[in-house]
């Protein structure tokens, strides 16, 4: 399904094979999903492994390994002011072993792994509890609600 991009922000979520390191957070996660992204006006932001970090890109999102959904929230300018804080912090390898596996809370300031820096560009509490899964979960029930 083609989405139109321009003016609207989305929740992207990676379903596609990827490398061993998806197929762990899928196996873990007991979620088929492996990877998140925000997208704003079509540009995907993110932190992520294979990028070595926080960043921003273009990505096909139309290619089948990815779904998407809609943030009827007007976050467009909070996500753009914390990537321009963020951008170029490393990944957070430590902390998605600490939060995901371990269930620590601690939370390292300038670093982050891909549902992490989402929940935390959104505003949410504890952005290192989310995984890609849960973080779909938060944002379709606020989607329904409208409590955003």
């Amino acid at each position: 399904m083609r989405h139109n991009m321009e003016n609207q922000t989305f929740l992207a979520l990676y379903k596609g094979k990827g490398t061993i390191c998806n197929a762990i957070v899928r196996w873990w996660t007991g979620s088929i999903y492996s990877h998140c992204e925000i997208v704003v006006n079509g540009i995907c932001y993110s932190s992520s492994r294979m990028d070595g970090g926080v960043r921003c890109k273009k990505i096909d999102l139309n290619s089948g390994r990815w779904d998407v959904l809609k943030i009827e929230a007007d976050v467009k300018d909070r996500v753009i002011a914390v990537y321009e804080v963020t951008k170029g912090n490393k990944y957070n390898w430590f902390g998605i072993f600490g939060a995901q596996v371990l269930n620590w809370r601690y939370r390292k300031q300038n670093k982050f792994f891909c549902s992490e820096w989402c929940a935390h560009a959104l505003g949410l509490p504890y952005p290192q509890t989310f995984a890609p899964h849960t973080l779909l979960a938060i944002i379709g029930y606020l989607n329904d609600d409208k409590y955003f």
